[in-house]
């Protein structure tokens, strides 16, 4: 029995524990809704985009580049300590040195051996073993270089802040593209949202349409053939209206992957979106090729050429470095490293290397470096013609977008009125179902071509904005 509580209590702790973890999962993946406005949704992906954070990443990567080549420059300290312990001394072979020198002194002095006979050096010696060093050893020491002339560091010192600028750049290219994007999804959701409002109101009027030419029909008035036609347009119109919620719902999705948002949080639009909001601010913007940061990138990129040329050329120079050493070492036959004795040594070094012949390798360099240099020479003026190009482009399309924009609204404004005679018509009895069917046709399609020159008109405008550096 008091198992059988142990049981349970223990089933019941797990049931709790599980709970609470399930609770603090879904605390921590409760769907949010975000609220943005077009500027709201570009500064949150400029603080959430994965590609704006590597790109930010990048400018990090290069000043720690930096920070490695002024290293480069300063004095490199090395300190070092070694303990050995040898269980079998090294032991060679060595001629022996000895007993030449013994013989030597005992044959100069005549002196004679236990029978009285004078000693007589033999004609050759043995080899004998030795052995070299101690059992216990050990060696600390402090070691310094320092670079005192290497052109090839002094380049990239100089190189520094041209490398920071360009990755800088780099952030900043990326930065506006991710903000066009952003505009340009944004202003096609607003669109999209009027275009299902409108949508709405026609599916309304239709299904309005609908209703009276049924009852016609019950009246004698109105042929079957009638019902059907309105009930086709209907369908048709519904069809049109779901595939508008469908491409908003996956442009919301790629919104928010865009925004790096959660697929579980939602998005609402703030912004609307007037004929006069797209008109404002566009053409008479001056234009100038030094705003394009694609630009000022290739002029950092050609300095950065330039040094890169300068660099091997310096490269053909001597280099002078300064070393030096002190050092304290001591060997033992018994353990004794913490009570010596040692002793000291050390040296001061200076290096002048001077080179002498390559067969050629840095003038290939040299040559390679000033071909690129030449290549972004080269790019430049092909991206300066690309700009113009671009604006020009842009500024056509952005007039003939505009101008299409308005020609719809009047189109959409002379279908509103033929469509609201037609019905007053109809409804007194003097029009046709067909009449007041090819009328509401014909404003769904107005409705939608304004929509449609809506988008291209934003489109145009974030593209000549973008092109002039504007945006």
């Amino acid at each position: 029995m008091k198992r059988n509580r142990i049981e349970k209590f223990g089933i019941t702790v797990v049931f709790l524990i599980t709970s609470l973890i399930g609770s603090a999962q879904n605390a921590n993946t409760t769907p949010q809704v975000h609220h943005f406005s077009a500027k709201e949704a570009v500064d949150y992906a400029m603080m959430n985009s994965a590609t704006v954070k590597n790109a930010l990443l990048d400018i990090e990567s290069q000043r720690q580049m930096n920070k490695e080549i002024t290293a480069s420059a300063l004095p490199q300290i090395t300190l070092s300590g070694t303990g050995t312990y040898n269980p079998k001394v090294s032991v060679q072979m060595m001629r022996d040195f000895i007993s030449p020198a013994v013989y030597g002194v005992l044959v100069d002095n005549q002196v004679k051996d236990g029978n009285g006979q004078p000693i007589v050096a033999p004609s050759s010696y043995d080899y004998f073993p030795i052995g070299f060093g101690a059992k216990y050893a050990a060696n600390a020491g402090i070691d310094l270089h320092q670079i005192l002339f290497d052109g090839q560091v002094f380049v990239g010192l100089q190189a520094r802040s041209a490398a920071m600028k360009n990755a800088a750049l780099t952030a900043e290219i990326t930065k506006e593209q991710i903000k066009a994007n952003v505009y340009k999804i944004y202003y096609q959701l607003v669109v999209a949202k009027r275009q299902i409002t409108s949508y709405d109101a026609n599916i309304a009027n239709y299904e309005k349409l609908l209703h009276d030419t049924k009852e016609i029909y019950k009246n004698g008035f109105a042929e079957k053939l009638d019902v059907d036609k309105v009930q086709v347009q209907l369908i048709n119109l519904q069809t049109q209206r779901l595939k508008a919620q469908n491409q908003l719902e996956a442009g919301m999705e790629g919104l928010k992957f865009l925004l790096n948002i959660p697929t579980t949080d939602q998005i609402e639009l703030t912004e609307t979106l007037s004929d006069e909001d797209i008109k404002s601010n566009i053409l008479d913007e001056e234009f100038r090729e030094e705003d394009r940061k694609e630009l000022q990138q290739l002029e950092t990129l050609m300095e950065l050429g330039k040094y890169n040329v300068k660099r091997y050329q310096l490269s053909k120079l001597p280099t002078l470095t300064l070393s030096g050493n002190y050092s304290e070492s001591g060997q033992w036959q018994e353990f004794n490293m913490f009570k010596g004795p040692y002793y000291n040594s050390s040296y001061i070094s200076l290096r002048l290397s001077i080179p002498i012949f390559d067969g050629g390798a840095k003038n290939a360099k040299i040559s390679q470096a000033k071909i690129d240099l030449e290549k972004l020479m080269n790019n430049m003026n092909l991206l300066k013609l690309s700009i113009n190009n671009d604006v020009k482009q842009s500024r056509l399309q952005m007039k003939t977008a505009l101008y299409n924009m308005d020609a719809q609204k009047k189109n959409i404004e002379l279908a509103q009125q033929v469509y609201n005679t037609t019905k007053l018509k109809y409804e007194q009895g003097l029009g046709s179902n067909l009449e007041i069917s090819t009328a509401q046709a014909d404003l769904v399609m107005a409705q939608n071509n304004y929509y449609s020159s809506i988008y291209d008109a934003i489109i145009a405008k974030i593209n000549y904005l973008q092109a002039s550096g504007k945006l």
